[in-house]
């Protein structure tokens, strides 16, 4: 077995021209083009055909996180702009909770322009329900590489309503442009519900309610969770060998009954991206625990980065559906019908896929822990995948094209 922690990330380098990256996405969403690599040989067609390429009977899983407006920016009376950028809720820490909160919460956030914010309160005025609100940033501790940053606000709008009025939505930043009012729309995915991310489930902008509904008819189960992408996602690799690469944290929820859907399914499902595939992984890992340790809290079910490499070889024997029914049944003895925890999950080469059986994805940034999770879910094969992308006119990243991953 390779030791994903020798892996040279240099590996994983590609030639990528910058004009080969999307910087808006095509007019139609399900009109992009779709590579489809099965056994090995690459082809390709048009996304809307996807639901002709997957087997009948089977389960997709979909991630419906939805992104929030999560760059605010304040200007100080000096002129100075400083920009607030939200990562995970520090107070209320659940994320639900923290959407309809009035009046304060605070936030593990990035300051932008932080040496022009020694001290104080920062504060903007908009207007949320036709009524003129003042927001009043205070800076706290450091925590991590962010900062604990608290909102305080007059009057009974809730969070959601102040960074609706206010906020701004994060596109990524290798699209080297401007937030635009059509990224509102274009960058969210149809099926998104669940505020939190900072970042899109992009193989998810793919799907149209057509897309979906010819999904349903080819008799194939559809399932929703729900992964909270972080800034994270954009973290380069700096260190040479990937053992140097601190991952980080994603909050995941997952309905009791989705586990059972799974379970109906002999424990295997397409997912459709990389947030859906770390989800999915993640649930084997949070089952095997339960198993050494049914006493276990929510909390302590989190997946450290490299525990799936770790663990040793009589645990390695239990089978997903073995692993996800000691899921099940540890919530059922609690009643949870949602499970609420996180993982720091690492899937690189070496790595043995337990749920994941197909996968929808686009095209990943050179050198990144995406482009791993994908080599080792093809084996090695991502080179032809890319290759074949590279020569045939695809388009890259997350308003790019898509793939079909059939090992």
């Amino acid at each position: 077995m390779i030791d994903p922690k020798h892996i040279h990330i240099s590996d994983y380098q590609y030639p990528l021209p910058d004009e080969r990256i999307a910087k808006f996405p095509i007019a139609r969403r399900d009109h992009s083009k779709l590579l489809v690599y099965r056994h090995g040989e690459v082809g390709e067609d048009v996304f809307y055909h996807l639901p002709d390429y997957l087997p009948k009977d089977s389960l997709m899983v979909f991630n419906n996180t939805k992104v929030i407006q999560a760059r605010m920016h304040f200007r100080k009376s000096t002129g100075a702009l400083i920009e607030v950028f939200l990562l995970e809720p520090a107070e209320p820490s659940d994320y639900e909770l923290m959407f309809q909160t009035a009046g304060h919460c605070a936030w593990y956030c990035l300051v932008g322009n932080l040496k022009k914010w020694k001290e104080g309160s920062l504060e903007r005025e908009c207007i949320i329900n036709n009524a003129p609100c003042v927001i009043k940033a205070t800076r706290g501790p450091i925590h991590g590489t962010s900062y604990r940053i608290d909102f305080d606000w007059d009057g009974d709008a809730s969070f959601a309503e102040v960074i609706d009025a206010m906020g701004e939505l994060p596109i990524p930043p290798y699209l080297n442009r401007e937030t635009q009012e059509s990224d509102k729309t274009t960058y969210q995915t149809v099926y998104s519900k669940i505020k939190g991310s900072v970042a899109a489930p992009t193989a998810g902008l793919h799907f149209t309610e057509q897309v979906l509904k010819a999904i349903d008819a080819a008799g194939i189960d559809r399932e929703e969770l729900t992964l909270h992408v972080g800034a994270g996602t954009f973290k380069p690799v700096k260190s040479e060998e990937i053992e140097g690469h601190e991952m980080h944290t994603e909050f995941i929820s997952v309905r009791r009954s989705t586990i059972q859907k799974l379970l109906d399914h002999n424990a295997s499902a397409i997912a459709v991206g990389t947030t859906s595939v770390r989800t999915l992984e993640s649930l084997y890992y949070m089952g095997l625990k339960v198993m050494q340790n049914p006493e276990l809290s929510e909390e302590h079910l989190h997946v450290m980065q490299w525990e799936p490499y770790e663990i040793n070889s009589e645990k390695r024997k239990v089978n997903s559906v073995e692993a996800l029914k000691a899921l099940a049944d540890w919530m059922d003895a609690r009643g949870l019908e949602v499970l609420h925890s996180s993982t720091q999950i690492i899937i690189a080469p070496g790595y043995d896929y337990h749920i994941v059986k197909i996968l929808v994805t686009n095209f990943h940034q050179p050198q990144s822990t995406l482009l791993l999770l994908v080599s080792a879910f093809v084996k090695g094969d991502w080179c032809k995948i890319y290759d074949y992308a590279l020569a045939h006119d695809f388009r890259f990243l997350s308003y790019g094209d898509s793939s079909l991953l059939i090992p």
